[in-house]
């Protein structure tokens, strides 16, 4: 199996335009929950004016769309993706999912569209009726805010249960593949956050919203450690297949992306980094760029070699 040629392996369904998309997926929903969690947990006067909101504005539509995009030129038709968004088949994890971004979406922009009212009113082009009905919905917030947060969670996990379809894959048939995921997602939204606020936003180092990125940074990255761990010690105590898929994806190629990409830089060295730092350099802006880039990898990584990696071994 380790003769393979990486990325040419011959039980290959899915590439890497899966692989990237699935990443987009995992930051569209990590962002989205976060700065709800953040909005909810903080008395913000004007929301539209916080970063972690706007940095969310343009990194959970925009990325879920580029994801999408991509997803559409990957299909054998392109043009046949308008049948799929109003087809719904209730048997199709695919099917499930695309009804699950629209609603994602919708509640998405009606709640981003609370929250930027006022930026909205001061375009000439945007019809009075459209203002109306913001004003009116924006009495059920709490209940949109919740209701997002759900939908987070769902879209994180459904990454993983996308993958899990593949039944014929011991590797990707795993029950722990969904939470994987989602965390996994969350850890991706943590850096993209942290990128967008301290490059675009240029905010402080001390400021609420580092500081409430920082809070979940270690908690995240310490469960993703222990999620994989309990993903391959399941895996390999299957016995059969399921232990010939782990012995497979964790050497070889797909082996060294993991032990290199996504635990040595992904995991082990944010972790330790962040302990081993003093405060003053915690706060430095190059530091927390150079933390957050490395969880950006690693989430990509594991991406890559999950699908891969799961892909190299059939039941």
């Amino acid at each position: 199996m380790n003769d393979y040629v990486p990325f040419h392996t011959p039980n290959l369904v899915w590439d890497s335009t899966i692989a990237i998309y699935l990443f987009l997926l995992g930051i569209s929903a990590g962002t989205t929950l976060l700065a709800v969690l953040f909005k909810r947990s903080h008395k913000l006067i004007e929301p539209s004016q916080n970063w972690i909101i706007r940095s969310t504005a343009i990194l959970a539509p925009g990325s879920i769309i580029i994801g999408l995009i991509l997803l559409i030129f990957h299909l054998a038709r392109p043009w046949t993706f308008w049948y799929l968004m109003f087809n719904y088949q209730f048997g199709s994890v695919m099917s499930m999912g695309v009804m699950l971004f629209q609603v994602f979406m919708a509640v998405l922009f009606l709640w981003l569209a609370i929250l930027f009212r006022n930026w909205l009113a001061s375009f000439a082009i945007v019809p009075k009726f459209v203002l109306h009905v913001i004003d009116m919905v924006a009495k059920w917030s709490n209940v949109i805010e919740l209701f997002l947060i759900f939908l987070s969670v769902a879209l994180g996990a459904y990454t993983g249960f996308l993958l899990s379809a593949l039944i014929s894959y011991p590797m990707l048939n795993n029950p722990v593949l969904p939470i994987l995921f989602l965390v996994s997602g969350t850890s991706s939204g943590i850096g993209a956050l942290i990128m967008a606020t301290l490059v675009v936003g240029k905010i402080s180092t001390h400021s609420d919203e580092i500081h409430f990125l920082h809070k979940w940074e270690t908690p995240v990255v310490l469960l993703e450690l222990l999620l994989l761990f309990a993903f391959f010690v399941g895996l390999y105590f299957g016995g059969g297949q399921k232990t010939m898929a782990a012995v497979n994806a964790l050497s070889g190629f797909w082996g060294a992306v993991f032990w290199i990409g996504v635990v040595s830089v992904g995991i082990l060295f944010p972790l330790i980094a962040n302990q081993v730092a003093n405060q003053q350099l915690k706060h430095r802006k190059g530091f927390m760029l150079l933390l957050a880039s490395a969880g950006l990898i690693g989430v990509l990584c594991l991406r890559y070699f999950i699908l891969y990696a799961g892909q190299m071994t059939i039941a």
